[in-house]
């Protein structure tokens, strides 16, 4: 049937939604959405980082107009734009069954870095992948929130690694034109402008907003004329240059995010440190009260009553220390607007108080502000008793009070396209009559995945060609990333590129910051053994590695070059490739098409990773030493242990021991379960981890969960 021209009015309804939907970054969480600015430009999609801005960008609006006379689209945005209106103005959320007060009063989250997408680089690892992930669920939960932290204008660093094998760091420039960002104005339609003193020099700060579904996310950005050089490049790059710039960045963070919310009105119910860089929020809150009339020691106490702290580092170098010098000279204010002496402020910051030669630790005054703290795992939270036990002059490390919340992930947005539409289709199918939004909740619910998990909802017939199916996605996608690496496959390679990589073989992943604890090279210590692996024809198996070092970092960087090394000149080569430039795209793809997940931190210091829990909902299963969430997830049927819940003290000993447990587990368990098949071909013991790991790891590790145990055990109690 022919049907009739859209109306002006309904393209300029359609423009309009379209242009507010790539402005909230709920479309990176949803399918019809991302399928829409696909369809749009499917290679600047593709080529812009799946940036919904900038494709609209790329397109006219003339074009766009065009477009949008095809029934068909204009259908598809129609659908995609009442979804998100939906979504935005559904009522009956978690958070106001449960928490309506924080709705009045919301949670303050502040956090040095934050990963929503690819198309925001302003992240370093796995704490903005948790803090990105945290303020979805809140959105999904309908809960009272709103974020603090930096808009980096060069965001992390790009990596490419050099004929030397050697990673070598470049940066781009971030055009928040170009970005899911808001300038944040004030009543006057003009930048709203706050100021902080470092180093006793004014420094002003505006920020942008961006919206994640439902809440907001506010960045400060010091790049504006008035500032100094110095201090306009404050906010130049995540973690960017000395201890210097360090601690400027979180006196801006601390004190400049608790300004900006009180300048747009925001009263929150509780402050949220994610890590210790904003825990000088705590000195600007104290300084408030103190104005209001109160003393210090009453300003103190009552500031504890509305701070929290999130601890995720049992490392000692992840713990920001500053010597008195540094603090003297950036920090000096902070001590005047206290009316504190300088020394009294320094022992806010130690262990021991009074002692001079004791540096100023973000984390002690963290720890000292706060009316709860919490570890990220059960194992991390020992672990952080025992490390701060002489902070509280506990005689036992039972007796520190720092609980436990265990780290999960956002499972929606995790969920690569290939997987969330056939988890729909199942979905809808199993509970009639369900919505879009009915099934972003659900998605984290037990129920659903045990009903995903029966046989008589998806055979093992279909989960085996969904795992062969991710598992050529990944490895075309490594083939594009390596071809664009130019250097690693030259002209002469014997290698074709089109063979390059078995759409048979197990496939082993590792991809992560390439911190010297997380043992990347670890199963490479079995060396002659992994090649005889490797070159049996029978039981084929490959590894793909992805991950950044930290730019100062010479030995993570150490790790790659090693990595680099053994896939170009090894016997490994054409069975060992590593992925530059590790991104949120790149671990989307890597997450759902390898097989296997390989995570052997030392432990006990992988606090409790995400890495792995986001492989889960793709059927790729975990091979990890018991450390931080794996402890708590691993019930002997759902992935692979690699030795027990012990460890040497020794470090020597526990590689040695470590590296031998890993390669027993590979050929033991891995290797027999996945390549034992029926006569249809089909690795039944196999799949039956597959649908083990559905039901006992899918919700149990969600961020809706851990949100969920936030707000009842600290966000609602005090």
């Amino acid at each position: 049937m022919k049907q009739n021209p859209l109306s002006a009015a309904e393209l300029n309804e359609l423009t309009a939604g379209l242009n507010r939907l790539a402005h909230n970054l709920w479309w990176s969480w949803d399918q019809d959405a991302q399928d829409v600015f696909n369809y749009l430009s499917p290679r600047g999609w593709q080529n812009l980082y799946h940036n919904a801005v900038a494709v609209l960008h790329e397109v006219s609006d003339y074009e766009l107009r065009v477009r949008l006379q095809q029934p068909d689209f204009a259908e598809r945005v129609r659908k995609a734009v009442r979804q998100f209106d939906t979504y935005l103005n559904h009522q009956n959320t978690w958070g106001r069954q449960h928490a309506p007060q924080l709705l009045r009063n919301p949670v303050a989250y502040f956090s040095a870095e934050f990963a929503f997408h690819e198309t925001l680089p302003i992240a370093a690892g796995g704490l903005g992948v948790l803090a990105g992930d945290h303020a979805k669920s809140a959105s999904d939960l309908g809960l009272g929130f709103v974020g603090v932290s930096l808009f980096y204008r060069e965001g992390y660093f790009q990596q490419t690694v050099n004929h030397d094998n050697w990673q070598a760091e470049y940066y781009t420039r971030l055009n928040p034109k170009n970005l899911p960002l808001e300038p944040v104005l004030n009543d006057l339609g003009e930048p709203l402008v706050c100021s902080v003193r470092i180093a006793s020099t004014p420094v002003t700060f505006h920020a942008w907003r961006v919206n994640v579904g439902r809440v907001s996310v506010y960045l400060l950005d010091t790049n504006r004329e008035e500032n100094e050089p110095l201090y306009r490049d404050l906010t130049q790059r995540v973690y960017g240059g000395d201890s210097s710039t360090r601690v400027m960045q979180e006196i801006l963070l601390g004190v400049g995010g608790v300004r900006l919310l009180r300048a747009l009105g925001f009263e929150p119910s509780t402050f949220h440190m994610n890590e210790g860089h904003a825990a000088f929020l705590t000195l600007e809150l104290a300084r408030e009260k103190m104005v209001g009339g109160m003393a210090f020691e009453q300003a103190f106490a009552a500031t504890r009553q509305e701070c929290l702290f999130t601890t995720h580092t049992p490392v000692e170098a992840g713990h920001d220390r500053f010597p008195s010098g540094l603090m003297s000279y950036a920090a000096h204010d902070l001590a005047a607007d206290l009316h504190l002496p300088f020394e009294a402020l320094m022992d806010l910051g130690r262990v021991r108080p009074g002692d001079t030669a004791e540096p100023f630790c973000m984390t002690v005054l963290a720890l000292k502000c706060a009316r709860a703290a919490n570890a990220v795992s059960e194992l991390h939270g020992q672990v952080s008793r025992r490390m701060w036990q002489s902070l509280y002059g506990a005689s036992r490390p039972e007796d520190v009070p720092i609980g436990h919340i265990t780290n999960g992930v956002h499972l929606v947005g995790w969920t690569k396209g290939t997987v969330r539409r056939i988890w729909k289709h199942h979905y809808y199918e199993g509970f009639p009559g369900k919505t879009e939004v009915d099934w972003k909740a659900d998605s984290n619910s037990q129920e659903f995945w045990k009903h995903l998990a029966d046989p008589h909802t998806i055979s093992d017939e279909e989960i085996w060609a969904l795992r062969y199916k991710l598992r050529r996605e990944l490895i075309e996608f490594a083939r594009r990333r390596l071809l664009i690496q130019g250097h690693s496959i030259s002209q002469q390679d014997f290698i074709s590129f089109d063979a390059f990589l078995n759409p048979d073989a197990l496939t082993i992943g590792f991809a992560r910051r390439f911190a010297t604890y997380k043992r990347a090279t670890l199963i490479f210590d079995q060396f002659e053994n992994i090649v005889r692996l490797v070159r049996d024809k029978s039981r084929p198996v490959q590894f793909i590695f992805a991950g950044k070092a930290h730019p100062r970092d010479d030995a993570g960087k150490a790790l790659i070059q090693k990595i680099m090394h053994l896939s170009k000149f090894s016997e490994l080569k054409g069975y060992l490739v590593f992925v530059e430039n590790y991104d949120i795209h790149t671990a989307r793809q890597m997450v759902s098409g390898c097989d296997v997940w390989l995570n052997n931190p030392r432990r006990p210091l992988e606090a409790s990773g995400t890495s792995g829990m986001k492989t889960v909902v793709h059927g790729c299963l975990n091979l990890s030493i018991l450390d931080g969430w794996w402890r708590e997830g691993y019930d002997g049927t759902n992935g692979f242990a690699i030795g027990d819940d012990t460890n040497p003290d020794n470090i020597k000993e526990q590689d040695e021991r470590d590296s031998a447990n890993l390669y027993r587990t590979l050929t033991e368990e891995v290797l027999p379960a996945f390549y034992n098949r029926d006569a249809n071909g089909v690795p039944r013991e196999w799949i039956a981890k597959i649908r083990r790991a559905w039901v006992t790891l899918a919700s149990r590790f969600s961020t809706w969960r851990m949100v969920q145990d936030y707000t009842r055990r600290y966000y609602l109690t005090k």
